[in-house]
């Protein structure tokens, strides 16, 4: 397909085992419309028969991973005009990025500078690995926004930081997490420097990329396997309770409140 916010560099590090993939919308925003989603949920595509690359990095812009989905998209807001099965059927594009990113072959590392908000988390917990700059944070808004927090994420996020932990990342959807809270919480495995999380992904990677690549392959597949054995069981509803959440009142004045930069008033209706 053609790709506007997406770039794909193959053949680097040793032997040329590591591939980097850009999300750059060139604004320091990287808000997930549809197309964007499209795109990203389209790249592991690229990398099914390749069996030259041990090793896929993630990253956003230098300032920026992804302000999660774009409110703001005129392809993404038509849907709530439509019908409810044709709402939920769109709905299902965000978990089949992630589901995409989780089940390649390759071992994956989302290298993290600025937000990372909302469907961008969702994106980051379905890849192995995860390092951030020190001025990184994490933000769930979507109960905010009087909708669930879906795509397949709170099982990664449960396998990653515990019941209570991931509770508190979901429930109070204002609290910013740091890169240390991030990093005290599992979230994510390394902090450095602001502007070095592409650089120590690439070190991490190179050592990676040096190890025999099919038993390589073989040890994300079963690890991956035994943690996420029942994921679907605990999301297969993500699409419709985001649908159904998407008819409530809370929903309409969640989303006004973001738009109005405003504080919600809630009223479990």
């Amino acid at each position: 397909m053609d790709r506007q916010f997406v770039k794909i560099e193959k053949g680097l590090g040793p032997q040329g085992r590591i591939a980097v993939v850009r999300f750059d919308r060139g604004d320091n925003i990287n808000a997930l419309s549809q197309q964007a989603m499209r795109e990203l949920r389209d790249v592991p595509r690229e990398f099914e028969d390749d069996l030259e690359t041990s090793v896929v990095i993630l990253t956003g812009s230098a300032k920026a991973f992804s302000a999660g989905f774009d409110l703001k998209d005129g392809d993404g807001r038509a849907r709530d005009g439509l019908p409810i099965g044709e709402r939920i059927q769109r709905q299902r594009l965000g978990p089949k990025m992630c589901k995409a990113w989780q089940d390649m072959d390759q071992v994956t590392i989302a290298a993290i500078e600025g937000h990372c908000i909302g469907g961008g988390a969702a994106l980051v917990v379905s890849l192995d690995f995860r390092t951030c700059g020190r001025s990184a944070h994490f933000r769930i808004p979507e109960i905010e926004l009087g909708m669930n927090m879906s795509w397949g994420s709170i099982p990664r996020m449960l396998a990653l930081m515990g019941p209570a932990r991931t509770k508190q990342a979901v429930i109070l959807a204002s609290d910013r997490i740091g890169a240390a809270t991030a990093l005290d919480w599992g979230l994510v495995e390394e902090v450095v420097d602001d502007g070095q999380a592409l650089a120590a992904s690439m070190a991490f990677a190179e050592r990676i990329a040096r190890q025999p690549p099919i038993p390589v392959r073989m040890t994300k597949t079963t690890v991956n396997r035994l943690a996420h054995a029942l994921d679907d069981l605990g999301s297969h509803m993500d699409a419709d309770q985001n649908v159904l959440t998407g008819l409530t009142e809370d929903y309409r004045e969640g989303t006004a409140a973001f738009r109005e930069k405003r504080k919600p008033s809630f009223k479990g209706r």
